[in-house]
């Protein structure tokens, strides 16, 4: 290796033989000093160097979470070590924006986006791997977003909980809806092929939850068990007619072909921060932000994004 040669994420992560998510979790932990040139993380190939004889020498943290590249908007920018970090987790397209913002309005702080689900947001909140967890879990018996999730997790934290937005959810059918699917209780119907999300996401929960109510057993589901791990790709199945139908929001099916959107929820998108003393300048900023106009002008012309509770503290402890 050569001293001036650098390396993406994406090849460190062959060269170690690790995950492109562990890469990330190094960077962010200060054990491999990083770049950014645009929008790609390069890393030094002397850094690399003296990296793995640290880890060699047993001088490296070890690595738990999964983090994957934060979203910038600046040409070239350093990791500096004098930063901190801000990991915030969820699929939303409205987190990408959120983290733009944060980068920009929020000194000393950068945002590293990991693209996980809302439960297993809520649980890396807990083991201390996240800072702005996004949740829209709905509990089946109360009728209730997140609270009732939040709190049995993060019992004995100091934290609170803030709306980002509310969106419709409901079911992707095939145009003109030939199977007849208006209400979760149609889900008994037999034959009816799905394509699932990955367990702990609101999606997943969601039709778990509606299951259970209808007394309806998911082994009457053909592909229950076939999973996809975003909205896109639940929709992509359904447009290919390779299923009858999956659970997803508005916002997805508006943007695939072949696809029409049965609305049977409104679902509440929160994000929660745990209210440490290192953590209140920055949560303060982060409520700002989510309350400002700069925010919501551009979160308007998202399809199904309602805005009404936007910034509004939910629950507080």
């Amino acid at each position: 290796m050569t001293a001036d040669m650098s390396y993406t994420t994406e090849e460190i992560s062959k060269l170690l033989k690790i995950s492109k998510l562990t890469v990330y979790d190094l960077i962010k932990k200060g054990d491999l000093p990083a770049y950014r040139v645009g929008k790609q993380m390069r890393v030094d190939a002397s850094d690399l160097e003296a990296y793995k004889t640290r880890a060699k020498d047993g001088m490296v943290s070890t690595i738990k979470s999964e983090y994957v590249e934060p979203v910038t908007h600046h040409s070239f920018q350093a990791v500096s070590s004098s930063n901190h970090s801000l990991v915030i987790t969820g699929q939303d397209v409205s987190l990408d924006i959120l983290a733009k913002h944060i980068e920009r309005n929020v000194a000393h702080y950068r945002p590293l986006r990991s693209y996980v689900g809302s439960m297993d947001s809520l649980i890396s909140m807990y083991k201390g791997e996240s800072d702005i967890v996004s949740t829209h879990l709905l509990d089946g018996d109360t009728g209730e977003y997140n609270l009732p999730y939040i709190r049995k997790l993060l019992i004995g934290s100091s934290y609170i909980v803030v709306n980002l937005l509310s969106r419709s959810a409901g079911l992707y059918v095939q145009p003109g809806n030939p199977k007849q699917l208006h209400g979760w209780a149609d889900l008994k119907k037999p034959g009816l092929r799905l394509v699932n999300r990955e367990k702990g996401s609101g999606a997943r929960v969601l039709l778990d939850e509606q299951l259970r109510l209808h007394g309806i057993p998911k082994q009457l589901l053909h592909g229950y068990e076939q999973e996809e791990s975003n909205h896109l790709g639940v929709a992509g199945k359904v447009a290919t007619g390779e299923v009858d139908f999956g659970v997803g929001i508005e916002k997805v099916a508006s943007m695939v072909n072949g696809v029409e959107f049965i609305p049977l929820i409104q679902e509440r998108y929160d994000l929660v921060m745990l209210k440490k003393p290192q953590n209140l300048a920055w949560i303060e900023r982060v409520k700002q932000i989510l309350q400002s106009e700069s925010f919501h002008k551009e979160l308007r012309p998202i399809q199904g994004y309602d805005l009404s509770q936007t910034g509004r503290i939910l629950f507080e402890t």
